[in-house]
């Protein structure tokens, strides 16, 4: 009897202890946020601009995102906060998307930006064979979990 009792009290630390890290060591690990100057200057000319909002359809206490998202032609940056998670990856989509459902269905027609580094003012630079004006809206997904976290359409 305490044999069962032990492996199941380790196995829940280690699954506890598995999990907290795959959440905590991304916030340990993040870059130090830039200022709003930093993020404006390196965005440069603003071609477009969108909100990021915590009431999306698979937002929720743990996926969710707000404020300004600004769109150049050279980076795309968040003037504000997304929960603190593993694996962020920044697409473009052509069509608004704010659920699980939507990405996965839309994906063929999804392009990656780039990594999320950072959880305040993040800054992700865009590839030259992305054009930004072909898309209307920036979506921000956990790769780890295939988890919408939030979106901003900025066209």
């Amino acid at each position: 009897m305490k044999r069962p009792l032990l492996i199941a009290t380790h196995a829940l630390a280690i699954a506890i202890g598995f999990i907290g890290a795959v959440y905590l060591l991304p916030i340990l690990i993040a870059p130090e946020p830039p200022s709003v100057e930093q993020l404006r200057e390196r965005v440069g000319a603003t071609l477009f601009t969108g909100q990021m909002r915590r009431d999306l359809k698979d937002s929720d206490a743990l996926h969710w995102g707000e404020g300004t998202l600004l769109v150049s032609a050279k980076a795309i940056a968040l003037e504000g906060s997304i929960a603190p998670g593993p694996d962020y990856r920044l697409y473009l989509s052509p069509d608004f998307i704010e659920t699980e459902a939507d990405f996965k269905r839309l994906k063929p027609t999804l392009v990656q930006v780039g990594r999320i580094h950072g959880f305040d003012n993040f800054i992700v630079d865009i590839p030259p064979h992305i054009d930004p004006e072909r898309y209307t809206t920036a979506i921000v997904w956990c790769e780890s979990f295939g988890q919408f976290i939030t979106a901003a359409k900025y066209r």
